[in-house]
């Protein structure tokens, strides 16, 4: 992947061969006349991708610390990582890619760009977070059929802000233009992360205990996951428009959809400051629910049981699931359901924690085979 370029004007002399005493002459040269290049009649304008990409740096910039060795430009993003600073003993390296699905849509339906970028880092650094990492860098991928500067410039801004808010550099990332693969006004975006956690602070579920509690933190509404099912349901089933303020939402659509994936990354930097390592073990819930994700950190011989009963679920989801009448056990199984992210701690120690961070005991861990299971059920 090449990071981003700027571009200088080529500056060029013209030497006369004429003798010194020669007497001047008035030289007529043909008027310039700007002629559109083969690619950008294809429909790629390399002047045009040049001229968008002239501003990133500034945008950009705010993000970089001392770790950081050159600038936006190369093909190449560098980082020296300070481990002695940063306190670790024993690096391991947390990377991962993702983007922001059809959650896409909205922005181009609204023409608001500015919140799309922090979705997409917020999501990748809890993806990390869950493995006990903190953010390093982060890199990126815009892709459309013709760059358009205003929304380029929003989707950074948005990537800048939410990377500096996490302590994550932004160095390099990848503008592309291709016609003829995208819709006129879209594009694709997506990125990775790379984080760092010292190996005896690794979470991996091997921690995880019969008799531990499950922590549940708020998510603010569907963050990045399951917009196809939601756009099906709200626009084409119940025919409602990005305008519409439905009862007990207290938002437009627009609104509600468009909120920013929440970043977890402060409740995991409280609980790092605890006495004796409660954490066990941390789920991000995105797309796959809580009955998916969760398997993913437990033991084989445990199993999660939930009380959907204990948090109140926020009123999109109901109106979702009202709307195209989902099934409740698959509304739990496409979005988070009010819960973003789970975090896995001592039984005894659950009520402090969980009050501490803004959280809600959900559930706890007891004996079984990987699985998630609700008591009740959902719906019943």
């Amino acid at each position: 992947m090449s990071t981003r370029k700027k571009t200088s004007p080529i500056k060029t002399s013209i030497k006369s061969k004429s003798p010194a005493n020669a007497p001047s002459k008035q030289i007529k040269r043909p008027a310039k006349v700007k002629k559109k290049s083969s690619y950008a009649s294809a429909g790629v304008d390399v002047a045009l991708g040049n001229e968008v990409k002239s501003g990133i740096g500034a945008l950009v910039r705010p993000t970089h610390g001392a770790e950081v060795l050159g600038g936006i430009g190369g093909f190449g993003g560098l980082f020296r990582p300070d481990f002695k600073k940063r306190g670790v003993k024993d690096p391991v390296l947390v990377s991962s890619v993702d983007g922001v699905g059809t959650k896409l849509k909205i922005a181009f339906a609204t023409d608001r760009h500015d919140t799309i970028g922090a979705d997409l880092v917020n999501h990748c650094v809890n993806d990390i977070a869950v493995t006990g990492a903190r953010p390093l860098f982060f890199l990126d991928y815009i892709a459309a059929a013709k760059l358009d500067p205003n929304v380029l410039r929003q989707i950074i801004t948005g990537l800048s802000r939410a990377c500096k808010e996490a302590g994550c550099a932004l160095i390099g990332g990848e503008t592309a233009q291709m016609p003829g693969l995208y819709a006129k006004g879209e594009y694709d975006l997506a990125g990775s992360i790379t984080g760092l956690v010292d190996r005896k602070a690794l979470l991996d579920g091997s921690r995880v205990k019969v008799g531990d509690a499950l922590i549940g933190l708020p998510s603010n509404g569907l963050h990045t996951n399951g917009y196809s099912l939601a756009r099906k349901v709200l626009f084409d089933l119940l025919g409602l428009k990005l305008t519409d303020r439905p009862a007990g939402l207290g938002a437009t659509l627009a609104d509600e959809l468009l909120k920013v994936h929440r970043s977890y990354l402060p409740a995991f930097e409280k609980i790092s400051t605890m006495k004796k390592a409660p954490l066990h073990a941390a789920a991000h819930i995105t797309g796959g629910g809580l009955i998916d994700n969760l398997p993913r950190i437990l033991p084989e011989k445990c199993d999660a049981v939930i009380d959907p009963r204990s948090w109140k679920v926020p009123a999109i989801f109901g109106i979702i699931g009202r709307g195209g009448n989902v099934d409740p056990m698959e509304m739990y199984q496409v979005f988070n359901m009010g819960i973003g992210m789970v975090l896995v701690v001592p039984g005894k120690r659950s009520k402090r924690i969980a009050k501490s961070l803004g959280g809600t005991i959900i559930g706890s861990v007891t004996k079984g085979t990987g699985i998630v299971r609700f008591a009740p059920e959902p719906g019943k």
